[in-house]
């Protein structure tokens, strides 16, 4: 008889492979089934693929990976998809996957993702308690329902979600506040995927290990505007307080609130459209669209690019570039890639911008509505234990959506024509014409109103 191959050998081969072939080996044994969908297995596979990505990254074999979500030329909500296509360095893009978004997740928008895993949450008011966690590789999500504040109206809340590598663990951080600024204390609360918990937390804010704290102490936080960023192990968000805007930084390891200072200078002079934290060729930058007084007519604004050269130092913001360019809503700038290309949805479509030679590259990406880089495009098993399963049955019943949707067009554009129909009717014999006419017109309309 053969031997028998040990468990841990049987665990370290099945660590190394895709989740699609894991999730089709669920079926081949109770034993592989247990081994598989086991936390300490999961947490294993997290580990392994992550290195086999970072070993990408270091090979150059391309320059990185795009996601974004696409939907109907009609803004059908029922047939949005979540794409990844990786920016090959020939500046070519070849898809790699592409899954259907369930119709559940209408109402909700993508805030953060890593590691496989997709965060959902919504800026409707009566909806910002609910969050939802998605891993589309494996079909499973997670429902989570976060602390309802007694704040009667105008909340909002900023959402940040990060892997805690030290800990091996997922974690989000919300903070709700008033966007009134009435100087409102602003709350905050963590949830950690091992847990499966929320706990509040206190924000209190402390100095960076060699930085200089040049600002008086914080009062009260009124104002977070998110989603967070994460660099440098920490989530990052502009927050308000006492008259000026600073950066909140939360690590996510050991939980504590920081505050960094933004450029004393950066707003001076300028006529703001919109400011945005990202990370520019791996610096913390801040993004600055204002208006451009010399060609206002034209449509255009300046984006003004500021570098972080020394992470945590305010002295050490430098501003890098002006950039002009075509007018930019907010919901239109979507970070930068790994070479600090800026990635921007203009009346051209989805471009990439080079913020030296300030050339634009023309992306083959149509109908992108949410778009963001990222470095790795890994899947993972996260949530194959705790999350819940979308059936087939969610995407069939989709398609039936779908199809009741077209039969309401038909039917509304069938009686549309049959009221213009009968309008010309009573028309005519309103004014004499046709006098026969009169019943079995009024018959003929009825019979096609109602078939």
């Amino acid at each position: 008889m053969r031997e028998r191959v040990p468990d841990d050998v049987v665990e370290d081969i099945l660590a190394r492979l895709p989740v699609k072939s894991l999730t089709r080996f669920r079926c081949v044994s109770k034993s592989c089934n247990s081994i598989i969908t086991d936390t300490t297995f999961i947490n294993k596979h997290v580990k392994l693929n992550l290195n086999q990505s970072e070993s990408s990254i270091s090979a150059n074999t391309h320059s990185g990976y795009l996601l974004y979500t696409t939907e109907d030329k009609d803004g059908s909500s029922s047939s949005k998809e979540l794409c990844t296509v990786v920016c090959n360095n020939d500046r070519t893009l070849t898809q790699v996957s592409r899954f259907e978004i369930p119709s559940f997740f209408d109402k909700y928008m993508i805030v953060a993702f890593c590691n496989g895993l997709f965060c959902l949450a919504s800026r409707k008011k009566e909806l910002c308690h609910i969050i939802y966690l998605w891993n589309p590789s494996i079909r499973m999500y997670k429902k989570l329902v976060a602390t309802r504040f007694n704040r009667k109206k105008n909340e909002r809340a900023a959402i940040g979600f990060a892997y805690d590598s030290l800990n091996n663990d997922f974690k989000i951080l919300r903070i709700v506040c008033n966007v009134m600024f009435n100087e409102s204390e602003a709350e905050a609360e963590i949830y950690t995927l091992s847990s499966d918990s929320w706990r509040k937390c206190v924000i209190s804010m402390q100095s960076l290990k060699g930085c200089e704290v040049t600002e008086p102490k914080l009062g009260t936080i009124s104002f977070v505007r998110g989603p967070f960023r994460f660099y440098n192990g920490a989530l990052h968000a502009l927050a308000y307080t006492s008259g000026y805007f600073f950066i909140l930084s939360f690590d996510i390891s050991d939980e504590s609130f920081h505050e960094i200072m933004m450029p004393h200078n950066h707003l001076d002079g300028v006529c703001i459209n919109f400011i945005e934290l990202e990370v520019y060729k791996g610096l913390l930058a801040d993004f600055v669209f204002a208006c451009d007084h010399g060609n206002e007519r034209g449509g255009r604004i300046l984006c003004h690019i500021w570098i972080m050269e020394k992470y945590g130092v305010a002295k050490s913001w430098t501003r890098k570039f002006v950039i002009p360019m075509e007018w930019v809503w907010a919901g239109n700038f979507f970070g930068c890639t790994n070479n600090g290309e800026l990635l921007i949805k203009n009346a051209t479509g989805l471009v990439s911008i080079d913020p030296e030679s300030q050339n634009q590259n023309i992306l083959d990406i149509e109908d992108a509505n949410w778009v963001a880089f990222s470095t790795n495009s890994m899947e993972s098993l996260v949530l194959l234990d705790e999350g819940s399963f979308i059936t087939q049955n969610v995407y069939r019943e989709r398609e039936r959506e779908r199809e009741r949707e077209r039969e309401r067009e038909e039917e509304e554009e069938e009686e549309k024509k049959n009221s213009n129909v009968c309008s010309m009717d009573d028309l005519g014999s309103a004014s004499g014409i046709g006098g026969g006419l009169d019943s079995g017109s009024n018959g003929d309309c009825h019979s096609r109103a109602t078939s």
